[in-house]
């Protein structure tokens, strides 16, 4: 029987063990396709240097989830900084006056335009202050969203020279498995020329880029050495080990990391015999696009019967 299928399996049948600030469900290991206890899940995610907690922007439940698995590092008393694709690199320096304690969350977000940049910011703001109460830097490791739309319109070539100095000096965009992703992922490809539809992968993998850079740079900062990397990011920039990871993974050769994503967002695919099993969501990439990208689609997995949705 192949993972997909025991994984099935385990999502129709498995009990509610793992509760999380009251979000009823139950972590899977994805290696081995079985069930981990929440606590064996934190420690060896405390053993980790960088964590990525992939998300569905909109989704309350992956925030909820967020938030449990920064209060179970803290609880234990592992150093963490939290790295945030909601929050603009360049907002940093505001950002560290709420590091310090001189700005309470809504004095930065008066004092910013991060609400407009970041519409449901609020949303984070449990698992933000989660993170200030223990003293863990929140770091911003976006891109602006200026840059990242002119690429998106008119490829890197079409950049000013102080529009690609705000790149990663290397960026290198020929990953060809995790640019077929990209491209079965993209609800918006429809009716598109593979042209435009390059031009918003390379969107997506330059705003990858900038993350790793800046989730690095502050790793070896004297402020986030020894500090464990929580990463808040969209699934898609961290599924499969791919975008932000694999670029990590190059500024930092050997670099320990963990990737945990939580369902109701789509991040899994079944045949349509699984997901009948599984009583799981269809979602846009099919089992065969999972068996060509040759790795699993993360370390673990939070999910809930289909009752439970």
């Amino acid at each position: 029987m192949t993972r997909p299928v025991l994984l099935g399996l385990l999502l129709a049948t498995l009990p509610a063990i793992v509760p999380a600030q009251d979000v009823e469900g139950f972590w899977l290991d994805l290696y081995s396709a079985e069930p981990i206890e929440g606590e064996a899940l934190i420690d060896d995610l405390a053993a980790a240097e960088v964590v990525y907690l992939g998300e569905t922007h909109s989704v309350d439940r992956h925030h909820a989830l967020q938030t449990w698995v920064i209060e179970q590092l803290a609880a234990r008393g592992v150093p963490f900084f939290l790295a945030m694709e909601q929050a603009e690199s360049f907002h940093q320096n505001q950002i560290d006056r709420y590091n310090d304690g001189d700005l309470t969350f809504e004095e930065l977000l008066a004092a910013s335009d991060w609400e407009q940049r970041w519409s449901n910011i609020r949303d984070y703001q449990p698992l933000i202050e989660a993170a200030h109460r223990v003293g863990a830097p929140i770091v911003g490791i976006n891109a602006r969203a200026e840059l990242i739309r002119a690429i998106g319109r008119g490829g890197l070539e079409g950049l000013s020279r102080a529009q690609r100095r705000e790149l990663p000096h290397e960026l290198w965009l020929g990953d060809p498995a995790y640019r077929r992703l990209l491209k079965l992922q993209l609800p918006v490809h429809a009716g598109m020329s593979e042209e435009m539809l390059d031009r918003v992968c390379d969107a997506q993998i330059a705003r990858d880029a900038t993350m790793a850079t800046e989730i690095v740079r502050f790793m070896e900062s004297e402020r986030g050495k020894g500090r464990i990397a929580v990463v808040i990011a969209g699934s898609g920039h961290v599924s499969f080990g791919f975008g932000a990871p694999d670029r990590v993974r190059s500024l930092r050769p050997g670099v320990r990391d963990r990737i945990v994503l939580f369902t109701v967002s789509g991040d899994l695919t079944l045949s349509p015999e699984e997901m009948a099993m599984a009583m799981a969501e269809a979602v846009t990439i099919s089992h065969e696009d999972l068996r060509a990208l040759g790795r699993p689609v993360a370390d673990y997995l939070h999910a809930k019967p289909q009752s439970q949705e």
